[in-house]
């Protein structure tokens, strides 16, 4: 018979391995960066990670497992959140690791964001420090309802689909600097290019909300908070 201390420790790392189980898929991931922005439907999360609602479902059905994520009923419809900030810091931090330890994370980047001549010169931390000093205009580009889930304080909110029209709403004479979901997602990309292209000074800044709320970057909501209040607590 097992020790009390040999129980102790295959419990402990028992429990640490549900989570590890829980992050151990690309699709995983890509809902958990989807929830980072906010609360999300079944169907709506479906259609962004182009997945079926079957599929999605049982994604979801795991992360719930592992108390990484909860639900409520809203209305017919089922919505997701993340269950903490702690997933939105851990997600970061597995990202940060993969990009510091895998060659591979580096190859794909430069191979796609090259092609949209997308690497920026200014340091995406000066950038954001820039940004919450005031000392340039920042945008944040995603879907409006993902802006009220959270935003960087003091940012704009301008869809990069409404950017072109929108373009007079832009401050003239300053210096731009657009957001979306993080790096891997290029709305910003397209922003930059649609306002370097009519004559602003424009920077991407590859920073998501999940990353602002790591950095410590003040973070404002102006609709419900895209984290439970429980923590811990399935539901």
């Amino acid at each position: 018979m097992a020790s009390p201390k040999r129980r102790f420790k295959d419990s402990s790392y028992g429990n640490l391995a549900r989570i590890g189980k829980a992050f151990a898929a690309p699709k995983r991931l890509e809902l958990l960066d989807l929830l980072c922005q906010g609360p999300r439907t079944v169907e709506a999360l479906a259609i962004e990670a182009e997945l079926s609602i079957a599929n999605t479902s049982q994604h979801l059905r795991h992360l719930r497992e592992a108390r990484l994520v909860e639900s409520e009923k809203s209305a017919q419809f089922v919505e997701y959140r993340l269950a903490s900030e702690d997933v939105a810091h851990v997600f970061v931090a597995l990202r940060q690791l993969a990009e510091a330890r895998l060659l591979e994370m580096d190859q794909v980047a430069r191979e796609y964001l090259s092609e949209r001549k997308a690497f920026e010169p200014v340091e995406s931390a000066e950038l954001l420090r820039r940004a919450s000093a005031g000392e340039v205009v920042v945008i944040d580009v995603r879907p409006e309802s993902e802006y009220e889930a959270g935003h960087l304080a003091g940012a704009l909110s301008i869809p990069v689909a409404e950017l072109s029209k929108r373009l007079a709403e832009v401050p003239s004479g300053r210096e731009i600097v657009a957001y979306c979901r993080g790096p891997y997602c290029v709305m910003a990309l397209d922003a930059v290019e649609t306002l370097r292209n009519a004559g602003f000074c424009a920077h991407r800044l590859e920073y998501g909300v999940a990353d602002f709320l790591v950095r410590g970057a003040p973070v404002e909501r102006t609709s419900c908070a895209p984290f439970s209040s429980a923590h811990g607590v399935s539901r």
